[in-house]
């Protein structure tokens, strides 16, 4: 064989040891794609470069559906007005709007509260049933335009947004409560007011239940706004901020699909509205500005369809104590499971007792919560 054959056999070779080469490492390229290296060593033999656009192949989402006209004009609303600097004001309050089917069994102790801090506060009252007869000036001509409020539907969201349109008038109303006629406060006011005005957060309930009584309630009706994965369950006792509160005004479109798919007995399930509205659209639209617990307790543990009463037995100051330090959020999912998840409740990055009032307090109580007051508030 002469020279230039063997010459022209190795320029024949070269791009077909080239196409092998490519061959094997897209191949070695798809195994590591498919069954990622786990560990870190392994990262090093591919180069740590590697490594990284794999992750990144394999973290890519799916491209995201087109949304509606409607949709995207809700999604730039609710955008601006969380990217909007709130505004200072020289008298910042905090407005207490009570939910109540008519007088408020505990407005004597409420007076107590709020005596010497007047100017810092506003009160807003949703009587559904009957007009309430008033014991303290602060709770005085304070009653809002009511309606009729059915337990477990959408006129419970209906009387919360009638309470936050009004207390907003109040461009000084900074911050916003809701509390029903069964709710006492468990700290002084003072407490209440640096607990709630020197944070950023709102401390709205948000949790994933993936059991009959969370992600059981949802509906398909509801996409494609609203996927089952964002689907979330809470207390319906919120306090809120001016921002977030502006939000909820502003908000139909998601609004409406609670409305309309969101209702006890519809679909063979029972959806309750005030559980499940709040939750899921912050967990949407702003997970970070949420605490994803309630500062008012409630005590479900006894598994019924309202939770633990205290009665005039047992009520004492131990027990008050024992509400207000607690500093650990507690859900339980409602699936066979039960599974139960503990996170600490932290206030500007440190672990803070969780609760500033709590429900349900029976009316027998509330000569012995007025003699208590005075020594539970400074502890």
């Amino acid at each position: 064989m002469g020279i230039k054959d063997m010459h022209r056999r190795s320029r024949l070779r070269k791009p077909t040891w080239i196409i092998i080469l490519v061959s094997l490492v897209c191949v070695f390229l798809v195994v590591a794609y498919i069954y990622p290296p786990q560990d870190p060593t392994a990262c090093y033999i591919l180069s740590s470069s590697s490594c990284q656009t794999i992750s990144r192949w394999r973290s890519r989402s799916p491209p995201e559906r087109e949304p509606s006209e409607e949709e995207t004009a809700a999604r730039v609303v609710i955008e601006n007005l969380l990217n909007t600097p709130s505004i200072e004001t020289k008298n910042p309050k905090i407005a207490f709007m009570f939910l109540s089917p008519g007088s408020l069994a505990f407005e004597r102790l409420w007076d107590k509260f709020f005596q010497g801090h007047e100017g810092k506060f506003s009160i807003h009252i949703h009587a559904s049933k009957a007009k309430p007869v008033h014991y303290s000036r602060y709770f005085q001509n304070r009653e809002i335009h009511s309606d009729k409020v059915d337990w477990g539907k959408i006129s419970m969201i209906d009387a919360e947004k009638r309470l936050l349109a009004n207390a907003l008038k109040d461009p000084d109303n900074r911050h916003f409560v809701l509390l029903s006629d069964s709710c006492v406060p468990l700290r002084s006011f003072e407490f209440v007011y640096s607990y709630l005005m020197y944070t950023d957060l709102s401390f709205i309930d948000s949790f994933e239940d993936p059991g009959p009584h969370g992600s059981g309630r949802y509906s398909e009706h509801m996409l494609p706004e609203i996927e089952k994965k964002h689907f979330r369950k809470g207390a319906q006792w919120f306090t809120m901020k001016r921002q977030h509160a502006i939000i909820v005004m502003a908000d139909s479109l998601y609004y409406k699909k609670f409305r309309d798919y969101c209702k006890p007995g519809m679909d063979g399930r029972n959806c309750y509205a005030d559980e499940h509205y709040l939750p899921t659209f912050f967990h949407m639209f702003d997970p970070s500005g949420i605490a994803n617990w309630s500062v008012t307790h409630v005590d479900w543990s006894e598994r019924k369809w309202h939770p633990k009463s205290y009665g005039l037995k047992g009520l004492s100051l131990q027990l008050i104590k024992n509400l207000t330090s607690i500093t650990e959020s507690v859900h339980e999912t409602s699936n066979a499971k039960r599974v139960t998840t503990i996170t600490p409740c932290m206030w500007n990055g440190v672990n803070r007792p969780c609760y500033l009032f709590a429900r349900k307090f029976l009316p027998e109580t509330l000569d012995k919560m007025i003699d208590l007051f005075p020594s539970y508030t400074t502890i």
